[in-house]
C-alpha cells in the first residue's frame, strides 16, 4: 500500500520534472510594454551588499526567535561574524558575500515575521476609510470639514514629499508580504 504509494508519486514527480515546459508565446504589444517598465539593476557597492545582508540576517534571524534574550545573543554572534572578516580582500570578500547570501536563503524562514500593519499582517487594510466620492455621491455636496487624506495600503498618510504617495495602483506581493 504505501510503498506502492510512494513509489507511483516518485516516478510522477521525476515524470514531470524531465517534462520541458514552454513558455507561452507573447504578442510584440506585451512585449514591448513590458520591456519600457522594466527596471534596470541597479549596481550596489560591495559595502552596502554586506549592510544588506547583515540587515536581512537580523530580520531573518528575529523571525526564527521569538524570545528577546535568544535573539540578542543570536545577534551578537552574527555581528561577531560580520566583524571577523572586516576588511577582507576582493576575492575573499565576494566569495564570502555569496556564501552569506546562499546561507540567508537556506534559513528563511517560511512563515516570516510581518509587521501588523503591512500586507500579511493582522491591521493590513482593516477598516480603510470609504472615498469621498463613496460618502458624497454626486450631487450631494462635500462639507468644508470633510478629510482630505489620502491613505496608503499599509494606513500611512499619502505624502508626495516622503515618496510615500500610493495614489492609483500599488502592487501588493503578498507572497513575499511587502508592496511596492
Amino acid at each position: 500500500g504505501a510503498v506502492r504509494w510512494a513509489t507511483k508519486l516518485c516516478f510522477a514527480l521525476t515524470t514531470m520534472a524531465s517534462q520541458v515546459i514552454k513558455p507561452n508565446v507573447l504578442n510584440a504589444a506585451f512585449l514591448a510594454g513590458a520591456t519600457e517598465t522594466k527596471q534596470k539593476l541597479v549596481n550596489i557597492p560591495h559595502n552596502q551588499q554586506v549592510a544588506r545582508l547583515y540587515r536581512h540576517g537580523l530580520k531573518t534571524l528575529s523571525s526564527w526567535a521569538i524570545d528577546r534574550e535568544v535573539f540578542l545573543d543570536e545577534a551578537t554572534k552574527l555581528r561577531a561574524r560580520f566583524d571577523a572578516n572586516r576588511g577582507i580582500s576582493g576575492s575573499n570578500a565576494s566569495r564570502l558575500l555569496l556564501e552569506g547570501q546562499q546561507e540567508l536563503q537556506d534559513n528563511t524562514h517560511p512563515d516570516p515575521y510581518v509587521c501588523a500593519y503591512m500586507p500579511g499582517g493582522t491591521l493590513y487594510m482593516r477598516n480603510p476609510p470609504l472615498p469621498i466620492d463613496v460618502c458624497f455621491p454626486e450631487g450631494t455636496e462635500v462639507p468644508a470639514d470633510a478629510p482630505k487624506i489620502t491613505f496608503n495600503p499599509d494606513m500611512t498618510v499619502c505624502k508626495e514629499e516622503t515618496g510615500k504617495s500610493a495614489v492609483g495602483s500599488v502592487l501588493v506581493d503578498y507572497a513575499k508580504k511587502n508592496m511596492e
